[in-house]
Protein backbone atom coordinates (compact mmCIF):
# COMPACT_ATOMS: atom_id res chain seq x y z
CA UNK A 1 0.00 0.00 0.00
CA UNK A 2 3.11 2.52 0.99
CA UNK A 3 6.31 1.95 -1.17
CA UNK A 4 9.07 4.18 -0.43
CA UNK A 5 12.11 4.28 -2.46
CA UNK A 6 15.47 5.94 -2.22
CA UNK A 7 14.05 8.41 -0.23
CA UNK A 8 16.55 10.67 1.12
CA UNK A 9 16.54 14.42 2.85
CA UNK A 10 19.34 16.95 3.48
CA UNK A 11 19.30 19.72 4.36
CA UNK A 12 23.07 21.86 3.88
CA UNK A 13 25.50 19.42 4.16
CA UNK A 14 23.50 17.24 6.69
CA UNK A 15 21.58 14.07 5.85
CA UNK A 16 18.74 13.91 7.90
CA UNK A 17 17.13 10.74 6.19
CA UNK A 18 17.92 8.00 4.02
CA UNK A 19 15.78 4.88 3.45
CA UNK A 20 16.68 2.78 0.46
CA UNK A 21 13.24 0.79 0.59
CA UNK A 22 10.36 0.45 2.58
CA UNK A 23 6.67 -1.49 2.02
CA UNK A 24 3.81 -1.02 4.28
CA UNK A 25 1.17 -3.31 3.51
CA UNK A 26 -2.47 -2.49 3.80
CA UNK A 27 -3.48 -2.87 7.67
CA UNK A 28 -0.11 -3.13 9.26
CA UNK A 29 -0.15 -0.86 12.43
CA UNK A 30 3.46 0.27 11.64
CA UNK A 31 5.69 1.71 14.53
CA UNK A 32 8.45 3.96 14.21
CA UNK A 33 11.17 4.77 17.39
CA UNK A 34 14.14 6.10 17.54
CA UNK A 35 16.13 8.91 19.53
CA UNK A 36 15.04 12.86 18.78
CA UNK A 37 16.97 13.46 15.32
CA UNK A 38 16.43 10.07 13.94
CA UNK A 39 14.10 11.57 10.89
CA UNK A 40 11.10 9.93 12.59
CA UNK A 41 8.75 13.22 11.55
CA UNK A 42 10.79 13.74 8.54
CA UNK A 43 9.83 10.66 7.14
CA UNK A 44 6.02 10.86 8.12
CA UNK A 45 6.37 14.75 6.74
CA UNK A 46 7.79 13.34 3.46
CA UNK A 47 5.05 10.99 3.27
CA UNK A 48 2.22 13.91 4.00
CA UNK A 49 3.71 15.74 0.87
CA UNK A 50 4.62 18.13 3.74
CA UNK A 51 8.24 18.78 2.56
CA UNK A 52 10.09 18.00 -0.78
CA UNK A 53 12.58 14.67 -0.89
CA UNK A 54 15.71 15.20 -1.73
CA UNK A 55 16.01 11.99 -3.68
CA UNK A 56 13.54 9.51 -4.38
CA UNK A 57 9.88 9.07 -3.93
CA UNK A 58 6.86 7.51 -1.86
CA UNK A 59 4.06 6.04 -3.16
CA UNK A 60 0.25 5.39 -1.68
CA UNK A 61 -1.41 2.92 -4.06
CA UNK A 62 1.03 2.84 -6.89
CA UNK A 63 0.85 7.16 -6.43
CA UNK A 64 3.62 9.25 -5.88
CA UNK A 65 2.64 11.48 -3.17
CA UNK A 66 4.72 14.77 -4.68
CA UNK A 67 2.62 13.96 -8.24
CA UNK A 68 -0.47 13.82 -7.50
CA UNK A 69 -3.46 14.99 -4.77
CA UNK A 70 -5.52 11.67 -5.11
CA UNK A 71 -4.07 9.80 -2.28
CA UNK A 72 -5.20 12.49 0.11
CA UNK A 73 -8.55 10.96 0.08
CA UNK A 74 -7.41 7.85 1.57
CA UNK A 75 -4.64 9.62 4.17
CA UNK A 76 -5.67 11.37 7.79
CA UNK A 77 -2.93 12.11 9.97
CA UNK A 78 -2.14 14.48 12.97
CA UNK A 79 1.35 15.20 13.43
CA UNK A 80 0.82 18.02 15.81
CA UNK A 81 -0.80 21.03 17.16
CA UNK A 82 -0.48 23.32 13.72
CA UNK A 83 -2.70 20.16 12.18
CA UNK A 84 -5.27 22.35 14.50
CA UNK A 85 -7.72 25.41 14.03
CA UNK A 86 -6.90 27.11 17.65
CA UNK A 87 -9.81 29.69 17.14
CA UNK A 88 -12.91 26.50 16.44
CA UNK A 89 -14.05 24.76 18.96
CA UNK A 90 -13.84 21.43 18.95
CA UNK A 91 -17.20 21.08 17.30
CA UNK A 92 -16.30 23.75 14.68
CA UNK A 93 -13.37 21.55 14.05
CA UNK A 94 -15.01 18.49 13.36
CA UNK A 95 -17.60 19.77 11.26
CA UNK A 96 -14.95 21.46 9.01
CA UNK A 97 -12.87 18.25 8.86
CA UNK A 98 -16.15 16.57 7.95
CA UNK A 99 -17.00 18.84 5.20
CA UNK A 100 -13.79 18.35 3.40
CA UNK A 101 -14.32 14.75 3.98
CA UNK A 102 -17.92 14.50 2.84
CA UNK A 103 -19.53 14.72 5.86
CA UNK A 104 -22.80 16.72 7.31
CA UNK A 105 -23.09 17.83 10.73
CA UNK A 106 -25.30 14.82 11.24
CA UNK A 107 -22.91 12.24 10.28
CA UNK A 108 -20.64 13.62 12.44
CA UNK A 109 -22.13 13.75 15.63
CA UNK A 110 -23.12 10.18 15.37
CA UNK A 111 -19.64 9.39 14.75
CA UNK A 112 -18.70 11.05 17.91
CA UNK A 113 -20.31 9.36 20.10
CA UNK A 114 -18.24 6.39 19.75
CA UNK A 115 -15.64 8.91 21.83
CA UNK A 116 -17.54 9.86 25.05
CA UNK A 117 -15.25 7.98 27.29
CA UNK A 118 -12.20 9.44 25.33
CA UNK A 119 -13.76 12.79 25.47
CA UNK A 120 -14.79 12.44 29.42
CA UNK A 121 -17.22 15.44 29.28
CA UNK A 122 -14.09 17.70 28.31
CA UNK A 123 -14.42 18.37 24.99
CA UNK A 124 -17.92 18.85 23.27
CA UNK A 125 -19.97 21.34 24.56
CA UNK A 126 -17.13 22.82 26.91
CA UNK A 127 -17.35 26.10 25.51
CA UNK A 128 -13.47 26.40 24.98
CA UNK A 129 -11.70 27.20 21.76
CA UNK A 130 -9.42 24.60 21.01
CA UNK A 131 -6.36 27.11 22.01
CA UNK A 132 -7.61 27.25 25.03
CA UNK A 133 -7.98 23.22 25.55
CA UNK A 134 -5.18 21.49 28.01
CA UNK A 135 -2.64 19.90 25.85
CA UNK A 136 -4.06 16.23 26.54
CA UNK A 137 -7.38 17.69 25.38
CA UNK A 138 -5.81 19.48 21.93
CA UNK A 139 -4.06 15.91 21.59
CA UNK A 140 -7.94 13.91 21.53
CA UNK A 141 -9.29 16.51 19.13
CA UNK A 142 -6.37 15.78 16.64
CA UNK A 143 -6.19 12.08 17.11
CA UNK A 144 -10.47 11.87 16.74
CA UNK A 145 -10.11 14.44 13.72
CA UNK A 146 -8.13 12.29 11.78
CA UNK A 147 -10.39 9.16 12.19
CA UNK A 148 -13.10 11.01 10.34
CA UNK A 149 -14.26 10.10 7.06
CA UNK A 150 -13.04 6.38 6.96
CA UNK A 151 -9.62 6.95 5.88
CA UNK A 152 -7.63 4.12 5.24
CA UNK A 153 -4.15 5.46 6.37
CA UNK A 154 -4.01 7.12 9.64
CA UNK A 155 -0.58 8.83 10.79
CA UNK A 156 -0.04 9.95 14.33
CA UNK A 157 3.26 11.14 15.47
CA UNK A 158 3.19 11.04 18.91
CA UNK A 159 -0.27 9.65 20.20
CA UNK A 160 0.70 9.30 23.62
CA UNK A 161 2.66 12.04 24.59
CA UNK A 162 0.68 14.53 26.81
CA UNK A 163 -1.53 12.13 27.74
CA UNK A 164 -2.69 10.74 31.32
CA UNK A 165 -2.28 7.16 32.07
CA UNK A 166 -5.67 6.11 31.57
CA UNK A 167 -6.38 8.14 28.54
CA UNK A 168 -3.34 6.10 27.29
CA UNK A 169 -4.92 2.71 27.84
CA UNK A 170 -8.11 4.60 25.83
CA UNK A 171 -6.31 5.22 22.79
CA UNK A 172 -4.60 2.08 22.86
CA UNK A 173 -7.50 0.22 22.52
CA UNK A 174 -9.12 2.06 20.14
CA UNK A 175 -5.97 1.78 17.71
CA UNK A 176 -5.94 -2.32 17.97
CA UNK A 177 -10.33 -2.04 17.56
CA UNK A 178 -10.20 0.23 14.11
CA UNK A 179 -6.53 -1.77 12.86
CA UNK A 180 -8.84 -5.02 13.37
CA UNK A 181 -12.41 -3.47 12.55
CA UNK A 182 -11.59 -1.28 10.32
CA UNK A 183 -8.72 -2.66 8.43
CA UNK A 184 -6.75 0.55 8.72
CA UNK A 185 -3.45 1.05 8.29
CA UNK A 186 -1.55 3.01 11.40
CA UNK A 187 1.87 4.76 11.06
CA UNK A 188 2.62 5.18 14.67
CA UNK A 189 5.81 7.65 15.88
CA UNK A 190 6.57 7.35 19.21
CA UNK A 191 9.53 7.74 22.10
CA UNK A 192 7.08 5.42 24.16
CA UNK A 193 8.68 2.06 23.33
CA UNK A 194 6.20 0.45 25.40
CA UNK A 195 3.10 1.87 24.55
CA UNK A 196 4.37 1.20 20.75
CA UNK A 197 5.23 -2.35 21.03
CA UNK A 198 1.75 -3.31 22.86
CA UNK A 199 -0.06 -1.69 19.65
CA UNK A 200 1.94 -2.26 16.91
CA UNK A 201 2.65 -4.98 15.17
CA UNK A 202 5.41 -4.58 12.99
CA UNK A 203 8.23 -1.66 14.12
CA UNK A 204 10.95 -0.06 11.95
CA UNK A 205 13.92 1.59 14.67
CA UNK A 206 15.41 4.64 12.57
CA UNK A 207 18.86 5.89 14.03
CA UNK A 208 20.45 9.23 11.80
CA UNK A 209 17.87 8.69 9.22
CA UNK A 210 18.43 5.17 8.21
CA UNK A 211 17.14 2.07 9.19
CA UNK A 212 18.63 0.10 11.66
CA UNK A 213 15.95 -2.52 12.78
CA UNK A 214 12.60 -4.12 11.21
CA UNK A 215 10.90 -6.23 13.56
CA UNK A 216 7.63 -8.17 13.80
CA UNK A 217 6.78 -7.42 16.76
CA UNK A 218 6.62 -10.41 19.64
CA UNK A 219 6.39 -10.80 23.44
CA UNK A 220 10.31 -10.29 23.29
CA UNK A 221 10.49 -7.31 21.25
CA UNK A 222 10.04 -4.68 24.06
CA UNK A 223 12.90 -5.97 25.88
CA UNK A 224 14.87 -6.35 22.22
CA UNK A 225 14.10 -2.41 21.75
CA UNK A 226 15.22 -1.25 25.76
CA UNK A 227 18.35 -3.62 25.06
CA UNK A 228 19.42 -2.02 21.62
CA UNK A 229 18.80 1.86 23.07
CA UNK A 230 20.69 1.29 26.14
CA UNK A 231 23.76 -0.37 24.08
CA UNK A 232 23.27 3.30 22.07
CA UNK A 233 24.40 4.92 25.66
CA UNK A 234 26.73 2.61 26.17
CA UNK A 235 28.44 3.61 22.69
CA UNK A 236 28.38 6.79 23.23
Amino acid sequence: MIHIENISKVYGSRKVLNIEELDIPKGETFGLVGNNGAGKTTLFSLLLDLIAPTTGHIEIDSITVSQSEKWKKKVSAFIDETFLIGYLTPEEYFYFLGELRGQNKATVDEFLKQFEDLFNGEILKAGKYIRDLSKGNMKKVGIVGALIGNPEIIVLDEPFANLDPSTQIKLKNLIRQWSQDANVTFLISSHDLSHTTEVCNRIVVLNKGEVVRDIRTSPETLKDLEQYFADQVMGE
